[in-house]
């Protein structure tokens, strides 16, 4: 049986993953998408493109409601 792997592959150094609890994490978070949303989004980059510009919206709209409306200019009779 031949195979596709090339020679310079040494299989004797690849290390294994374990599956299930005692995995190690990558340092990465998942999240799993409900499928009608994860259609909208072609990729983790898009996901990520749209929940940051949200997050800036939500900060830009907290900061207009958090600032004291500024006072109406008063006439000035001449």
């Amino acid at each position: 049986m031949e195979d596709e792997l090339r020679p310079k592959y040494d299989l004797k150094r690849l290390k294994v993953r374990r599956l299930g609890p005692e995995r190690s994490s990558f340092g990465e978070t998942t999240v799993r998408l409900d499928p009608d949303v994860a259609a909208i989004f072609p990729s983790a980059e898009a996901v990520n493109e749209a929940l940051r510009f949200l997050i800036r919206v939500t900060y830009d709209n907290q900061s207009l409601l958090s600032k004291p409306p500024e006072p109406e200019p008063k006439a000035v009779d001449g």
